[in-house]
C-alpha cells in the first residue's frame, strides 16, 4: 500500500499557482500595452483575441498530448513554451527597440502563449486524483483547493500586474511572468507520482488523431458532459470579452492601471472563497442549484455593471461573481475525472476546456467594435442580457439533474 503523503498533491498546487499568476499578469499586460498605444478597444480584442483563438484546437491537442506523451512531461514543455512567449517581448524590446512591440507582434505572442497554456493545465487536472489519494484527500476535497489556488493565482496575478505596470511599465512586466512559469517548471520537475510518466500505450488508439476522436466522442455520449460543455460555451464568450477588454478599455481612459488590477483581483478573491467554500456548500445545496446560481447571478451582476457604477459596488459585484462561480470548475472537475477512464482523462478535460474556449473569440470579435462604436454602457448590456437567458434555459435541461445522482461507474485508474 502506498503511503500517505501530500508532497504530490502540493507541489501541483504550487505548480498551478505560479502559472496560473503567470496567465494572471498576462491578461492584464497584453491588453494594456495595446491601449496604451491608441487607446483602441478594437485593437485591444484582437490581442485578445489572438490570445483565445488558439485555445479551441490547442485544448483538443492538449488532452491528446497528455494522455499519449505522460502528464508530467506535458506541463513542464508547456510551462517553458509559456515563458518563452511572454520573455519574448521584453526580449524583442531590449534588441530592437520598444517600438517594435506593435499589436501584430503582440497577437503573435499572445497567440503563442494562449496554444501552450491549455496543455499544463490539462496535465495539472489529470494528475489530481492520484495525488488525492496519495494526499488522503477525497476529490471534492481536491478539486476544491485546486481551484481555490487558481484563483488564488488570479488574485496575485492581475493585482501583480496591475501594480507592475505602475511602477515598472507593461514590457518590463512580462520578464515577472517569465519568472512565474519558471517556478512551475520546477515543482513539477521535482514531482514523482504514479500515473504521471509514460503511460500504457495498449490502452490508447493507434493514432492520435483516432485518439481525439474517442474523446470526443465519449463527451458527446454523456449527457451531463454534453449539458455542461453548452454553458461553458455560452458563458464564456459573454463573460470573457468582459475581462479581457471592456475593464481593461474602461481603466486605461481613466489612466487606472491598478484600479483595474483591483477590480480583477476582487473576482479572484470571491473565486477563492467560493471554490473553498464549496467542500461544505456541497453538503447542502446541489450542484444542479449551484451552477444555475452562478449564471444567473453573472447576468445580474453584469447587467449592474453595464451602468458603470462607481468603484467600490463594481469591486462588491466583481466579488460576488467570483463567490458564485468559485464552485463551478471543482463541479466540473468532479464530473470529468468521475466519467472517464484513465486512459481517457487527459482527452475528457481538453475536450470539454476546448469547447468551453470555443466561444471566447466571437465574443471578442463583437465586443471591441461595439465598444468603439455604441460605448461600453451598450456593450455591457449587449453580454449581460444573453447570459440572463442561459441561466434560464438551463433551468429547463434535464440533464444537469444527474449533476447529483451517483455516477454509472468510476473513473478507471
Amino acid at each position: 500500500m502506498t503511503k500517505s503523503t501530500r508532497g504530490p498533491l502540493f507541489l501541483i498546487l504550487f505548480s498551478a499557482l505560479m502559472a496560473g499568476a503567470g496567465n494572471g499578469i498576462s491578461i492584464v499586460a497584453f491588453p494594456w500595452l495595446v491601449l496604451q498605444r491608441n487607446g483602441s478597444a478594437l485593437e485591444a480584442s484582437v490581442v485578445a483575441m489572438a490570445g483565445t483563438l488558439p485555445l479551441l484546437a490547442a485544448a483538443l491537442i492538449a488532452g491528446a498530448a497528455v494522455d499519449y506523451l505522460g502528464r508530467r512531461r506535458v506541463a513542464m514543455i508547456s510551462d517553458a513554451l509559456s515563458a518563452m512567449s511572454v520573455a519574448a517581448v521584453p526580449v524583442l524590446a531590449l534588441t530592437f527597440g520598444v517600438e517594435i512591440i506593435n499589436v501584430a507582434v503582440l497577437a503573435t505572442l499572445a497567440a503563442l502563449g494562449g496554444f501552450f497554456d491549455p496543455a499544463g493545465m490539462t496535465a495539472r487536472e489529470t494528475m489530481l486524483p492520484e495525488a488525492a489519494g496519495r494526499a488522503g484527500w477525497t476529490l471534492d476535497h481536491a478539486n476544491s483547493v485546486y481551484e481555490a489556488i487558481f484563483n488564488l493565482a488570479y488574485i496575485v496575478g492581475p493585482g501583480i500586474g496591475g501594480l507592475l505596470i505602475a511602477t515598472l511599465g507593461g514590457v518590463n512586466t512580462m520578464w515577472v511572468t517569465a519568472a512565474a512559469f519558471g517556478l512551475s517548471i520546477i515543482a513539477i520537475g521535482v514531482l514523482r507520482l504514479e500515473g504521471t510518466g509514460r503511460p500504457d500505450r495498449e490502452a490508447l488508439s493507434e493514432s492520435v488523431w483516432a485518439g481525439i476522436v474517442e474523446g470526443l466522442r465519449f463527451v458527446w455520449q454523456s449527457k451531463v458532459l454534453r449539458a455542461l460543455a453548452f454553458i461553458s460555451l455560452v458563458a464564456n464568450g459573454l463573460y470573457m470579452p468582459m475581462e479581457s477588454v471592456l475593464f481593461p478599455k474602461y481603466f486605461t481612459d481613466r489612466n487606472e492601471p491598478a484600479q483595474l488590477g483591483w477590480v480583477l483581483m476582487a473576482m479572484g478573491i470571491g473565486g477563492l472563497v467560493g471554490a473553498l467554500g464549496y467542500a461544505v456548500l456541497s453538503k447542502y445545496i446541489s450542484r444542479r442549484a449551484t451552477i444555475l446560481t452562478a449564471v444567473i447571478t453573472l447576468g445580474l451582476a453584469m447587467t449592474v455593471i453595464a451602468f458603470l457604477p462607481p468603484l467600490p459596488l463594481i469591486l462588491l459585484l466583481s466579488a460576488v461573481v467570483g463567490v458564485v462561480y468559485g464552485p463551478i470548475a471543482p463541479i466540473y472537475n468532479y464530473v470529468m475525472q468521475t466519467r472517464a477512464p484513465h486512459h481517457l482523462r487527459g482527452r475528457v478535460v481538453g475536450v470539454m476546456g476546448s469547447l468551453a474556449y470555443a466561444a471566447g473569440p466571437l465574443g471578442l470579435i463583437i465586443a471591441g467594435p461595439l465598444a468603439d462604436t455604441a460605448g461600453l454602457h451598450a456593450t455591457f448590456l449587449a453580454l449581460s442580457l444573453p447570459m440572463l437567458l442561459v441561466g434560464v434555459l438551463a433551468a429547463f435541461l434535464p440533464a444537469l439533474r444527474d449533476l447529483d445522482r451517483t455516477p454509472p461507474r468510476p473513473a478507471e485508474g
